[in-house]
């Protein structure tokens, strides 16, 4: 697969034309992952894919370190793995629209177009509650489209953020994540950190685009894999800031074994 080429501008306008005139066909899908199918009951949810300024803990990848979007990172959390649903899975910051979010149909203007005001506050407030992310500090950018999300029966859409005035960020709830923590642009890219997660239910194998990364203060590796896996693959695609990786190696996605 050949990259595509970057928006012209610097990183920012390239993420406001991403969701001015990528998002229709971003999440299109190039390999199956998506298990099951929605129901007549999903829930929307949203959430904050949110680039800042590169922070104290910089890539030791440097053979890719030239053009834009090289000099920030995106803000991620790990759900606890005591949860319910996707327990010890590394997510963007997120959830459910609830009633103070307002409701669907009202709309926002913002750099990338118009937005579902209930979708940016629910996304803003569920990384605020995760993160103690200052939502002032950040401005939203625009939307991506909306992506089923039948293994946990959600409509999911993600929010793009630019972290224009940054704030400390951790975990609030040790009952809803184990970790929070930012992940540079150039971790990301490294061919060296991907693979395809597996997991397979009968005859059928799914399949997602897969980060391995490391993280201070964490032993071992933490994996980004499932549908944040695949918003980010298509994201950094899209932008123009992927580099080709080997997408013959694959591995059971952790903590399935390869199973579900």
């Amino acid at each position: 697969m050949t990259t595509s080429q970057p928006h012209p501008g610097g990183p920012r306008e390239q993420l406001v034309e991403l969701a001015r005139h990528g998002d229709s066909v971003l999440m299109q899908d190039r390999e199956p992952w998506r298990i099951g199918q929605l129901d007549e009951n999903f829930r929307h949810s949203a959430v904050l894919i949110l680039f800042g300024a590169l922070d104290r803990v910089p890539s030791a990848y440097a053979e890719h370190s030239e053009g834009p979007g090289r000099d920030l990172d995106v803000l991620l959390v790990q759900r606890a793995s005591t949860l319910r649903a996707h327990p010890g899975q590394v997510a963007f910051p997120g959830g459910r629209l609830d009633p103070p979010d307002g409701q669907l149909g009202t709309t926002l203007e913002v750099p990338g177009g118009t937005v579902s005001a209930a979708h940016v506050r629910a996304a803003l407030r569920e990384a605020h509650e995760e993160t103690g992310l200052d939502p002032s500090g950040v401005e939203v950018l625009g939307a991506l489209h909306e992506v089923p999300l039948p293994v946990s029966n959600h409509m999911v859409t993600p929010v793009i953020g630019w972290w224009c005035k940054e704030s400390p960020v951790d975990v609030v709830d040790h009952a809803e994540s184990s970790l929070v923590f930012r992940v540079p642009v150039l971790d990301l890219i490294n061919p060296a950190h991907r693979y395809y997660a597996t997991v397979t239910r009968g005859s059928q194998t799914y399949k997602s685009p897969a980060f391995d990364l490391s993280v201070a203060g964490v032993d071992g590796t933490v994996t980004v894999w499932g549908f944040t896996g695949v918003v980010l693959d298509r994201v950094l695609d899209r932008l123009g800031w992927a580099v080709e990786w080997d997408r013959s190696v694959k591995r059971p996605a952790p903590g399935m074994g390869g199973t579900a």
